[in-house]
This record gives C-alpha cells, structure tokens and sequence, in this order.
C-alpha cells in the first residue's frame, strides 16, 4: 500500500516537456532471432520494422521478456502475454504465476490459506478431484507442482484424489504427453501403497478438451465436463498410459487435440465422476485456458451449455483466474498485488489515455496493463475500445485479424487532439503464430507492420513520439531446434513445428518529431527488460518515474 507521506505527483523531467501525444504499440509475439525460413518476421515483407531496426540504430534496442524479467523463476520460463502486459504497465517486477505458487508450495503457505482449508473441509467424506494441463512446459502449468499438491493433499487428510488430465503439445514437444502420464502414474502408485485411493480419472487434449479462452468455442469446455464432472466419454479405458497411446495411433490426433476418454473399472463404470459433497482444483496457474471452466464449475445461473447434473461442491482455483469477476471466488494461492501502476500515475498527473486492442488481447492493454485491475482510473480522461475478434475460425484463416481498424482507432485518436497516450496492442504474430501455420504467420507479421506505419504516420502528423515494442516472442522462431539450432525433423523428416512462445528478447523502437533530439539510448543498465519501459513512457510524457520503478532505457544528450 501507498505510504503516508506517499503523493501521486510524478516530478518534472528536467529536459523534456510536457504535452507530446505518445503511442505506444505492443507487437505480440514479435521477438527477435536468426534470420531464416522459418523466421516469419524476417521472411515478411515488414519495410517499417525494418527502417526502425536499420534506419536509426541508436533508437532501437533489445530487451529481455521472458524469465526473471518478467518475474518467472528461471531463464527457462519462456514470457507470455499477461506478465509482458503486467511488466510493461507496472514498471516493476513481480512474483508471477509458476512463480507465486512455487513460493507457496515451497514456504507450505498454501496449505494455511483460506482456498485449501475451503477444499480440505470435503476430504474426510468427499474426494478431491484436480483438473489441469499435465505438462512441464512451465505456461499454464507444471508437473512438479501437481506433484507437490498431490503429497500436500494427500498428508493433509485427502483419501481419495481423482486427476483429469489435459495432455499438452503446444508448449512442450507433441507426444511428450505419454511421459507425463508414466510420471504420474507412478506417483500415484506410491499414494495407493500408503492407503490413499489416488487414480487419474479422465483426460483429452488441450486444444479439444477443456482449455478454449475467450468464450471462443464452448463445446470444448462441455467435452471436459462430460467427462471430468459426468464420467462420460467417447472413449473408455482402463489406463492413462493406453488411453494417450491408443488414442494417439488410432484417431491420429496429436497430444493437442487427443478426444476426450474416461478411466473405467473392470465393469465399465467411471471411476471418477465428480459429485455432491466432492472438492475440484484446477491446478493450472494461468488464467486464459480456465476462466471458462471455472464458470461452469462455480455459477449457478450458467447456460453455455446443458451441465445436465451440477454437484454440490467446493472449488478452488490454483489461483483467481479473473480479479474482475472474482472467480474462482476461492484460490489457492493469492495473485501479486500490483499497485500504482504507469497508467493510474499518468493518469492521475492529467495524462489523456486511450487504450485499444481486439478482443483477444485487450485484456492485456487494459486489465493486465493496470496491474490486474479492470475498469477506468478516471473515465473523464481515459477511452477503452474493444474491437471484436473473429469467430469460429482459426486464425490463420484470417491472418490479418482487426490490425487494419486498430490501427485506424489509433489514428483516429492520435489526429482527434483528446489523447496524451495512444496504446495499442496488435495480435498478429501471437495468435497466428500459435497455429502453427507458416505462411499465413508470414502475412500476418505484414499485417501488423502495415498497421505500425499507420499509427507512425499519425504521429508524425501531430508532432508526437512512438514507443514500439513486443510482450513476448513467438513469430521469429517457427521450429524447434536443437541444442546447437538446427532445426528437428520428424520421423518422416519433415521439420518439427514449434508452436509456443520463445525465450527470445524483444524490440524497443522509438521515435517521431516530437522526440528531443538528444535522446539516446542508455547503455549502463546490465540487463533491461519489459519492465524499463513504464519509466520511459513516462520520460515522454514529461515525467520523472518513481524511484522503486526500473531505470528509464533513455538519456537526454545535450548535443
């Protein structure tokens, strides 16, 4: 919390004024790499990314995204969109997700809060079910954290735990999931020695079971529950391990998209239905890929689809999914508290923001910018705008997406005179590079240059400056590679698709007629990341950053 002898007015700047209409565009998933085939980035015709990089190379840096900077664990830990958007707002760094939940797992201050003492009032009679993402690719979950609940629980009174498993592919390496479930399996073998009835009880793939986001698809959360609440599935065996094999081979769908099953007994019956008087945990850690499971799990008036039976249960999340709906209302592990963020210090110092994105990520612009905080700091000074994202189709079917009208809004805003800041966030290079589709990666990177140089051209018009960047990498690396770069073949020899994020750093470009000319940037700070940009931004805007925020990335010159 604020001190007493705390104030919101941010000190002058002692060169640079006031008054200047800033943009600020967040490029996701655009990192910097090798220059190759199988980087869309530099494969895309991008003449306005370039001239930033090439043309004046003294306004144009790199910056860390992933890892420590962004408040994950390790360098291991690749970025993603919610902590870039957190870092990039807050100008500080934070315990994140994996990295709030190992700190919790670790001290044992997980099992003394109030959502694990929610849950533990059901293990005497009920059993505890826990749903998630079955895999150490370290985004939405992690093996080893399932693995410490599971001996938490399980010492703390659970005597008949129920896993549901999500196989992954995405984030780790498609078939990588018989693994996991060997791992598991054998933990839950150990629990089973001891007197506990542990059993995996259902699973599906990630992408057709379960884990859909933004409302986007339904049916994949109502394929998780049949199976996971209803015991009931297409597919019915005896073992995990023989499930994702024989699903594997037989539907020839990849660890991504496996049909949902069931785990039955020798009579054919489900031997893990969730009911009355039962506990559920989803264990992932980001939010995204569960808010929509965890409206089905805690409303009463839902009616996404026909639930059929709605036990009486008692959920809790990993962690709240959503700070705005408070949901889950009960977690396990509570989310940082992110307080006197760059947008609510700008704005209380008279800065006129507008923010814009499409659906996908406009959370981020605004919500995860504000530090998990939803709503307006002052809605007499600031605009939101939420263009809708397509629907029903993939996107790289429409690998423009709405770069085109956020870029319009932008520059709508930017020329109307009623705006200081201008931020957007275009979602090209991310969510098309998740499809995995080359090609139309490739044009979606044009795209979303094609919408920078509309929003620059604006900025130039009224005298402004520009801050471009990216949350996180995604687009410039579209393989996996070895431990010396190469890129992997399958066992036909074609390459191996990568799908996630990277551990690649990011640009930072600026820029525009109204930037003094003897910015420059700094060349004293050991490692920048995201979280250096906040303090910049407000350099801009004629500010001086408070002192606990990371160092501004600029010096003013006299020439």
């Amino acid at each position: 919390m604020a001190s007493s002898g705390f104030s919101w007015t941010l000190p002058d700047h002692p060169k640079l004024p006031k008054g200047k209409t800033v943009a600020l565009v967040v490029l996701d998933g655009w990192g910097e790499a090798n220059a190759d085939k199988y980087n869309c980035i530099h494969v895309a015709q991008t003449p306005v990314m370039d001239l930033l990089k090439n043309g004046a190379p003294e306004r144009w840096r790199l910056v860390k995204a992933h890892g420590t900077a962004v408040g994950l664990p390790s360098e291991d830990d690749m970025g993603n969109s919610e902590v870039g958007h957190n870092a990039l707002g807050a100008g500080r760094i934070f315990a994140q997700g994996a990295k709030l939940v190992d700190l919790a797992l670790a001290s044992g201050k997980i099992y003394d809060g109030e959502g694990f003492n929610y849950i533990k009032e059901c293990f005497d009679k009920g059993t505890l079910h826990l749903i998630g993402l079955l895999s150490d690719g370290g985004v939405h979950s992690r093996l080893d954290q399932v693995q410490l609940l599971l001996k938490g629980a399980s010492e703390r009174g659970a005597k008949r735990i129920r896993v549901h498993i999500l196989t992954d592919g995405r984030d780790v390496l498609d078939g990588s999931s018989v693994g996991f479930v060997e791992t598991l399996e054998s933990d839950l073998s150990q629990l089973r020695d001891k007197g506990i009835d542990a059993r995996i009880a259902s699973g599906g793939g990630r992408m057709y079971v379960t884990m859909d986001r933004y409302e986007n698809d339904w049916d994949v959360v109502k394929r998780g529950w049949d199976a996971q609440v209803l015991g009931e599935a297409p597919y019915k065996f005896q073992n995990a391990v023989e499930a994702v094999k024989t699903l594997r081979a037989e539907t020839k769908a990849n660890d991504q998209y496996l049909p949902p099953f069931v785990i039955v007994d020798e009579s054919g019956k489900s031997v893990g239905p969730v009911v009355d008087g039962d506990a559920v945990v989803t264990f992932n850690f980001r939010a995204d890929r569960m808010v929509m499971l965890a409206k089905a799990l805690e409303y009463a008036d839902f009616d996404k689809f026909d639930r059929v039976r709605v036990p009486k249960i008692r959920y809790a999340g990993m962690l709240q999914y959503d700070g705005e709906l408070k949901l889950p209302s009960h977690y396990l592990v509570s989310p940082p508290e992110i307080e006197r963020t760059s947008g609510e210090y700008l704005v209380k110092n008279g800065v006129r923001t507008f923010a814009c994105s499409e659906t996908v990520k406009f959370g981020h612009v605004t919500f995860f910018w504000n530090g998990n905080r939803s709503g307006y700091f002052d809605e007499t000074k600031e605009e939101y705008v939420e263009i809708p994202s397509d629907i029903g189709i993939t996107f790289n079917v429409k690998p423009n997406m709405k770069a085109l009208e956020i870029a319009e809004k932008a520059r709508d805003a930017i020329l109307s005179g009623k705006f200081d800041q201008v931020r957007v966030n275009l979602p090209n290079g991310d969510m098309v590079g998740h499809t995995g589709d080359i090609e139309a990666t490739v044009v979606a990177c044009k795209a979303a240059d094609e919408a920078v140089k509309i929003i620059l051209d604006a900025i130039e018009q009224v005298g402004g400056i520009y801050l471009v960047t990216a949350d996180h990498g995604n687009a410039e690396d579209m393989v996996k590679r070895n431990k010396s770069g190469q890129p992997l073949l399958d066992k036909n020899g074609g390459i191996q698709i990568l799908t996630s994020h990277t551990l690649q750093p990011v640009p930072v470009a600026i820029g525009g007629p109204g930037l003094h000319p003897g910015v420059k940037f700094r060349s004293d700070i050991q490692t920048p990341g995201l979280a250096n940009v906040a303090a910049t931004v407000m350099n801009f805007h004629g500010f001086e950053a408070p002192a606990d925020y990371e160092p501004t990335l600029i010096e003013v010159v006299d020439n």
